[in-house]
C-alpha cells in the first residue's frame, strides 16, 4: 500500500492490515479529514452469535468510532430472508421471520462490548434493513432501482461467476441479493447520511453496487472500503477450528475456550493478529510477532488476554489465564473448563470413553473419537489412555474426570448435581 494516508482512520487501517481495496482512497480520505463519517457494515441474522469471523470487521468499526466517526450496524432482517449466495456453493436455508428476529437479538449481544451507542455525533446507532425492504412494491421497485442494474455486468462479479463457473445453480432469488444490498446503502445515504460502506472482500462487487446506485438515484457520492479474506498461516479459514465456529457469545462459547483459541495461534499469525485484533502500539506487535522459541508462547498469551479482555471483560481473560496455567503447569483441572454434566440415570448402563469425547464436545463423531483414542491422542486425568470402548459409570465420576485431547484442548466430566 502506497498511498500515504491524512486522516487517523485511513492511517489505522493501512498500518494495522485492515484495507485490501477502495473505490476511491483520496476522496474518501479527504471526507474523513473535513468532517464525521458514518459508515456501515451489514450483518445478515443467520445464527445467534457472531464468530471470530466477523471480528476483523467489528474492529474496523471499533477504529472508525476511535477516530471521531460514527458506526452504523446495519442488522439484516429483510435481507436474511434472500440469503447472500457471495462464494457460495449451495443456496442458504431460509430461516422463518421469528428465527430471524431471535438471530438478531442474540448478535446485538457482541456489538454494545465494542461500540458506544447513543445519541451524540460520533456514538453508534444500530438499524435493520426490514424497516425499509419489508414493505418494498415490487413493481416500483423494478422501475425505479432495478433499471440501473445491467444483468451482464452482475453476471460478470466473481461471486457470482465462481458459482456458475463450477455450474451450480443460482436461485433468482439469490440473484436479487446484491440488489437489495445496494439499495440498503443507497436508504442509508438517504435517511442517515452515510457516505461509507465497509466490508470483506467478497462483498466487494455488492458494495461497488450500492456506490454506483447511490450516485444514479440521487447524485451523492459516496465510498466502498473491503478489507482482506483472513486465513490463518497453515490455510485454514479464520474463525474455524476442530470444534466448530469461534462465537463471540459466552452462551455459545465458554469464555476459556475462546481465550484457548487464540492462545493457540501459529507462531507465524501472532504479530499480524495482535494489530488487527487488539489495540496494541504497531510497533509493539512487531516486536512481540518478532520473538521466538519459548518467548512467543508469552506473546501469544498477551494476545489472548488482550482479545478476550475486549469480547468478555478483563475478569473473564484473567479467569481463563489462570485456568490454564493451572491446567498447563500445574497438571490441575481449572475451574474454567468446558463441563459436561451427566445425570446418574443416564449413564446407569455406563458411558464409553468414546461417547465422553463426542459428548463434551472434543470430537465430533464417535469414529472421530475413537481415532483419536487409539492413537494415542487422549488422556483422562493426564493419564494415557487407548481404549475407545472403555466404560465409566456414576461411581467414576465421584470426582471429576478431566478429558485431553492432543495437547491443547481439555474439557469436564462431572455428575449433574
Amino acid at each position: 500500500m502506497t498511498y500515504h494516508a491524512k486522516s487517523d482512520f485511513m492511517r489505522v487501517m493501512i498500518e494495522r492490515g485492515y484495507l485490501a481495496d477502495c473505490t476511491d482512497y483520496q476522496a474518501l480520505d479527504e471526507a474523513l479529514v473535513k468532517g464525521v463519517v458514518p459508515a456501515y457494515i451489514g450483518y445478515d441474522a443467520t445464527a445467534k452469535s457472531l464468530h471470530v469471523g466477523h471480528l476483523l470487521n467489528i474492529m474496523m468499526l471499533r477504529w472508525l468510532q476511535k477516530t471521531g466517526h460514527k458506526p452504523i450496524t446495519l442488522m439484516g432482517g429483510g435481507t436474511t430472508k434472500v440469503g447472500d449466495p457471495s462464494f457460495r456453493s449451495d443456496e442458504r436455508p431460509l430461516l422463518t421471520p421469528d428465527q430471524i428476529d431471535e438471530n438478531i437479538a442474540g448478535m446485538k449481544q457482541v456489538f454494545a462490548k465494542y461500540l458506544r451507542y447513543g445519541e451524540g455525533a460520533t456514538d453508534a446507532i444500530m438499524l435493520n434493513n426490514a424497516e425499509w425492504l419489508d414493505n418494498l412494491n415490487y413493481l416500483e421497485f423494478l422501475r425505479d432501482i432495478g433499471r440501473h442494474f445491467s444483468v451482464n455486468r452482475m453476471l460478470s462479479f466473481e461471486s457470482v461467476k465462481s458459482r456458475l463457473d463450477r455450474e451450480q445453480s443460482l436461485s433468482f432469488l439469490e440473484f436479487n441479493y446484491m440488489i437489495l444490498q445496494a439499495y440498503d446503502f443507497l436508504e442509508l445515504n438517504r435517511r442517515y447520511g452515510c457516505l461509507l460502506q465497509m466490508g470483506g472482500s467478497d462483498q466487494w462487487g455488492n458494495i461497488v453496487n450500492g456506490v454506483d446506485l447511490t450516485r444514479r438515484v440521487i447524485d451523492h457520492e459516496v465510498w466502498g472500503l473491503t478489507s482482506p479474506l483472513l486465513t490463518t498461516s497453515d490455510g485454514r479459514k479464520m474463525g474455524k477450528s476442530a470444534g466448530g465456529a469461534m462465537w463471540l457469545n459466552a452462551d455459545m462459547l465458554s469464555p476459556y475456550e475462546f481465550w484457548q483459541f487464540w492462545r493457540n495461534t501459529t507462531d507465524a499469525d501472532v504479530g499480524r493478529f495482535l494489530k488487527l485484533y487488539t489495540e496494541l502500539p504497531v510497533e509493539e506487535c512487531d516486536r512481540l510477532g518478532a520473538l521466538a522459541g519459548a518467548e512467543i508462547n508469552a506473546a501469544k498469551i498477551i494476545l489472548a488476554n488482550e482479545v478476550t479482555s475486549l469480547c468478555h471483560g478483563p475478569e473473564a481473560a484473567a479467569a481463563a489465564e489462570a485456568t490454564a496455567r493451572e491446567v498447563f503447569e500445574k497438571g490441575g483441572v481449572g475451574d474454567d473448563l468446558p463441563t459436561l454434566a451427566l445425570d446418574a440415570a443416564e449413564i446407569a448402563e455406563g458411558i464409553s470413553l468414546a461417547q465422553l469425547f463426542v459428548r463434551s464436545g472434543l470430537s465430533k463423531s464417535g469414529k472421530d473419537a475413537k481415532r483419536l483414542i487409539t492413537e494415542g491422542g487422549a488422556r483422562v486425568n493426564d493419564i494415557d489412555v487407548t481404549d475407545p470402548g472403555q466404560f465409566y459409570a456414576a461411581g467414576d465420576l465421584a470426582e471429576p474426570l478431566k478429558l485431553t485431547a492432543g495437547k491443547k484442548r481439555h474439557a469436564l466430566v462431572v455428575l449433574a448435581q
